[in-house]
């Protein structure tokens, strides 16, 4: 079988991660994948496994009309049995008009809980023939939004457990972030945009701070907010305890050195930093929103407090660093339950079962 997937994103995140995982485990089982994905993006110059081709393309968005053409030639140049789209930024309704010009059956994945309005869910989901979900989370919005159940899957997203370092250099980890050499550290892994939910962990950590003065904690990740959050950090008093590390593409060799990670994220898909600390054995404190309770499970793999309540947070956090037992337990069923439900593999299997519910298989 040979698929089309389109990926968007310019750089190497969550989604374009999942990605990767799906065609190269498609390319393992002998599938030719085509991989289109945009000029100077993260995603072109990676290296990439036997099996899957490179598709450069110019990709502007979601106004960005001359993608249709320019993915229908590819379609045309390739000759796949389906296309897969797999972000937004214009790849989901233009890759699906493409798809549908061409003549060939089309899968969205979609990652984000966030609603949309029914009028224009019904123009554009009618475009695939399958809509896929990453979590139960995600299908509920998918069906209140009223795409129809037929047409809906699930297929959560996956982590490279093998891929995961469960122990590292602790003394060097603490040189390479510049922290002291005691002290819980705690790590925050995701985009500075307003739905992870930065605000909510510095109104939290002088409670925190209160009880366990020697915390450190590294915030991983760029985007818009970074300035503001700096800024609130400082108002705050708070910069002395942060460590700002900007986006690491090598952050499954650096979970290991976190004894916790918090993600107070007020909307999310699934969480693929909540999977990759898992899988390193590392608990989470984080909120229940979105698919994140399908992979925190509250008391046994971490805790879960309220969107936006920074005193649960605050608690929570205290919880885990009062007791290493308690975060050394919490840690190991994570990576169990990593190992156990959310590998490439079954990720691979899922989509497979979705390909073969196309039109024509």
């Amino acid at each position: 079988m040979r698929t089309l997937h389109v990926e968007a994103g310019r750089h190497y995140y969550g989604g374009a991660r999942q990605v990767r995982y799906l065609v190269e485990g498609l390319a393992a089982r002998g599938h030719d994948c085509v991989l289109a994905a945009p000029e100077g993006g993260a995603l072109v110059g990676l290296p990439w496994a036997p099996g899957v081709r490179l598709a450069p393309l110019p990709m502007g968005g979601d106004l960005d009309i001359g993608l249709v053409a320019r993915l229908r030639d590819l379609i045309r140049d390739t000759a796949p049995d389906l296309v897969h789209l797999h972000s937004r930024r214009g790849a989901d309704w233009l890759g699906g008009a493409a798809a549908r010009l061409a003549g060939v059956p089309s899968v969205l994945t979609r990652r984000v809980d966030n609603p949309e309005r029914r009028v224009v869910a019904g123009l554009k989901y009618t475009l695939f023939d399958r809509v896929v979900a990453i979590s139960a989370a995600v299908h509920g919005v998918l069906q209140d939004a009223g795409v129809p159940l037929e047409k809906l899957a699930i297929v959560r997203s996956a982590v490279d457990a093998d891929g995961i370092a469960t122990e590292c250099d602790r003394p060097a980890f603490r040189r390479a972030f510049d922290l002291p050499g005691r002290g819980a550290v705690l790590g925050m892994v995701a985009q500075f945009i307003p739905r992870k939910g930065h605000d909510v962990l510095l109104e939290a950590l002088p409670a925190v701070l209160k009880r366990h003065p020697g915390v450190h904690v590294v915030l991983f990740g760029q985007g818009p907010l970074e300035v503001q959050v700096r800024r609130e950090a400082q108002r705050r008093g708070l910069a002395g305890c942060l460590r700002f590390a900007g986006f690491r593409p090598d952050m499954e060799a650096l979970y290991c050195g976190l004894d916790l990670l918090v993600h107070p994220a007020r909307e999310e898909g699934l969480g693929v930093a909540l999977l990759q600390a898992g899988a390193a054995g590392v608990p989470v404190v984080a909120c229940h929103a979105g698919g994140i309770p399908e992979v925190v499970l509250h008391g046994q793999t971490g805790l879960l407090v309220a969107p936006g309540d920074a005193r649960g947070l605050a608690e929570a956090i205290g919880r885990l660093l009062a007791s290493p037992a308690l975060r050394q337990a919490m840690g190991a069923a994570a990576r169990q339950r990593a190992l156990g439900e959310f590998s490439v593999d079954a990720m691979v299997d899922g989509y497979l079962r979705v390909y073969g519910e196309l039109p024509g298989s």
